[in-house]
């Protein structure tokens, strides 16, 4: 703290960078940055990107990959197929999900938001580049938008614009894809748009929202829009990592001609690529994404200045302020270690799910029943949750003891893709010395001979 007030250049802002004294919208003008790490982040970028787009074509066994069926509550994740019945391992999931958003964050910072997110990803890929190859760059775009409307500006606009609206109309059928299905999507062009108006008039409008999203309110959704975005500020502490500016290497600001000053020789570049338009060096804020855009601009600026690297980089206040690099402490490894099991435990709930489901009762207010051959019999209900797409055949058979199974209506269930089916049956088991009135069995269920479950029910043998 010492430090911190030892330093009379380092100021602090007490205002969104978004809006000016005025009460307006403060448009920010960012350039694209160079650099590795601004080269890593486009080949993630892409390879996410190219994910995003294939992932409806994506098939296993005829199921898609994914399938977030919020209307018609079915879910499919990485082909297996979630029912209403299977709340609870989406409840467990999501309590995953939350734990580890939250101790990623507090270790990692927003490192998601720069360099994973959808809105960063298609940001800075595409439309940012697009409109960098029509407008120019930032000051050719700030001059462009400050002058009057003429032919040029109307044709640059009008073709930026139109080039957005399509690829959002892109984006759109995608999101959609992976709600309603590719073939629900496709079926709308290959029978007719008359045929599906209202289904089409809604990818129309969802379209619509994204190209307002990606081409008007653009960095304000990190901010204003985003959940995570709001949260971070209460999820981070001094040991989190954040794109971070080193005061006490770089203050007081100022060429090496001016006297004693720190690296920063206050040239701004941080600031011009920034996508939020803030200043780095006032330290940790809201809208920062830890995308790393102001350190590629900052070591290319150290180089060339001939001053070390890392003025700005990924550190935590504690490694700023006691001048510690970073390192793994057994915090760290033990989030880590946490979230590792997290992500282990959710993907073995997803993948080892059934996809047949069996429930099997003894019949309420029924008791054995003495056959004339000296077997006892005991009635059963049976009902049998179809999860796959795929008709199925299941076979219940006693495997605990000798004995036999006797279906009312047939030997075996039919169970078609994607329903259920209910039934009653007996099992029968031989007269011998029980020492109790009541035993355990085990039952099977099979599927083309393949048993699948096993089921333990009480069986009873006599009155007393």
């Amino acid at each position: 703290m010492e430090d911190q007030e030892k330093i009379k250049t380092k100021t602090f802002r007490d205002k969104s960078s978004y809006v000016s004294d005025e009460g307006k919208r403060v448009w920010v003008y960012a350039n694209i940055p160079k650099g590795k790490l601004y080269n890593f982040r486009m080949l993630l970028g892409y390879f996410l990107m190219s994910l995003f787009f294939v992932g409806p074509f994506l098939k296993v066994n005829g199921r898609p990959l994914f399938l977030i069926n919020i209307l018609e509550r079915k879910f499919i994740i990485f082909s297996k197929i979630f029912w209403p019945q299977d709340f609870y391992v989406l409840f467990i999931a999501m309590i995953c999900f939350i734990v580890f958003i939250v101790l990623f964050t507090v270790i990692y910072g927003r490192i998601w938001c720069g360099w994973a997110c959808p809105q960063t990803v298609f940001m800075e890929l595409f439309f940012r580049k697009i409109e960098k190859l029509i407008e120019g760059n930032s000051n050719k775009q700030k001059k462009l938008d400050a002058g009057s409307l003429n032919l040029e500006k109307l044709i640059k606009k009008l073709t930026k614009h139109l080039i957005f609206w399509i690829f959002s109309f892109l984006i759109g059928h995608t999101i959609l894809s992976y709600i309603i299905g590719i073939e629900n999507i496709t079926a709308i062009y290959k029978e007719g748009i008359l045929i599906y108006k209202f289904r089409f008039i809604g990818l129309i409008v969802f379209s619509t929202v994204i190209y307002l999203v990606f081409s008007k309110l653009r960095e304000l959704a990190c901010t204003i829009v985003c959940p995570y975005g709001r949260l971070q500020g209460v999820l981070l502490d001094k040991n989190s990592i954040a794109v971070s500016y080193d005061f006490k290497r770089g203050e007081p600001r100022g060429k090496e001609s001016e006297g004693n000053t720190g690296d920063c020789i206050d040239c701004g570049s941080c600031v011009q690529v920034c996508q939020q338009g803030i200043d780095v060096r006032n330290g940790i804020q809201l809208e920062c994404t830890n995308c790393s855009a102001c350190i590629d601009a900052c070591n290319s600026v150290m180089s060339r200045v001939k001053k070390p690297n890392g003025l700005i980089r990924y550190a935590s206040s504690s490694n700023i302020d006691n001048g510690t690099k970073f390192k793994f402490t057994p915090r760290v490894i033990g989030y880590t270690i946490v979230l590792t099991l997290l992500l282990s435990f959710l993907t073995y709930l997803l993948v080892s799910r059934a996809s047949i489901e069996t429930t099997i009762l003894r019949t309420p207010g029924t008791v054995f029943q003495q056959m004339e051959d000296g077997k006892i019999s005991n009635l059963y209900n049976i009902k049998i949750l179809n999860k796959t797409h795929e008709q199925q055949q299941i076979e219940i058979k006693l495997i605990s003891q000798e004995g036999e199974i006797k279906m009312a209506g047939g030997d075996n269930l039919i169970v078609k893709d994607q329903s259920s089916v209910e039934g009653v049956f007996f099992v029968i088991i031989p007269q011998q010395e029980f020492a109790t009135s009541e035993i355990q069995i085990t039952l099977g269920v099979f599927i083309n001979n393949k048993l699948i479950e096993e089921k333990e029910l009480s069986f009873r043998v006599s009155s007393n």
